[in-house]
């Protein structure tokens, strides 16, 4: 891989950030699956307000800083689980270049290509839909896992899932929220299922905020959940709902 001299991320951002680290958990087993690495500003500032600063001048090194953040980061935690990161698909200018700066970091630091995971998020409209399934395949070849997050609200899911097939689906929040008393986001769950199913695909149900959620989705055999109701996000500190 060489280092792409056609975008600017390399550049400085203009402002600093750290990580934030939520626990994804298996409850079968009541033990942390995962952690995902949440942007936040240089002194706690929420992701909204970080993302507010990213223009079309910084977004390749914002990406970038992000990725690079998020393994450090963890490294350092002693993260022995896998991280989830979240990446910018229109902050992609070639799959392999770009993916070339996460490789390196992960090595120097013998961060296992295999427990990192890459989510895209469905919240942000794709403006190159083949590129983004190119990144996906690109990141498979690497051995990295791969995730569309929110699934189920906004721009990507089925079109994208018809092309490629993810390791991981992450459930949107808003089809939780309050699931146990929702017929209709009930009956759209149960199909999501069977077609991971089908497919082979992992689920995660995010944003789970309450025990009646949690035991309608523990009743519905999903295993792997996220959400206040196990813990908040913590800036460069871990948590396990399950720690004695």
């Amino acid at each position: 891989m060489s280092v792409c001299n056609q975008c600017n991320c390399y550049q400085s951002t203009g402002f600093d950030i750290k990580m934030a680290f939520q626990p994804i958990v298996r409850v079968q087993t009541r033990e942390v699956y995962a952690y995902e690495a949440l942007v936040r500003g240089s002194d706690g500032e929420g992701a909204g307000e970080v993302l507010s600063r990213v223009n079309s001048d910084n977004i390749y090194s914002f990406d970038q800083t992000c990725r690079v953040t998020a393994i450090e980061t963890a490294s350092r935690l002693g993260i022995q689980e896998k991280l989830s990161i979240n990446f910018l698909p229109n902050a992609i200018y070639e799959p392999e270049t770009c993916l070339e700066r996460t490789l390196r970091t992960a090595k120097k630091l013998n961060f296992p290509h295999k427990n990192i995971i890459f989510e895209v998020t469905e919240h942000e409209k794709i403006e190159n839909y083949a590129l983004l399934v190119e990144v996906f395949e690109a990141y498979k070849r690497h051995g990295l896992l791969t995730a569309i997050d929110d699934f189920g609200e906004g721009y990507a899911g089925l079109n994208l899932l018809a092309d490629f097939q993810p390791d991981i689906i992450k459930l949107d929040m808003a089809l939780i929220r309050n699931i146990h008393e929702r017929r209709v986001s009930q009956i759209i769950l149960k199909g999501i299922l069977a077609v991971a199913c089908e497919l082979d695909i992992v689920i995660i149900a995010e944003g789970v905020e309450t025990q009646d959620e949690y035991s309608y989705l523990f009743d519905q055999g999903i295993d792997l959940m996220q959400g206040y109701y196990f813990a908040k996000p913590l800036v460069e500190q871990l948590v396990s709902p399950y720690a004695k």
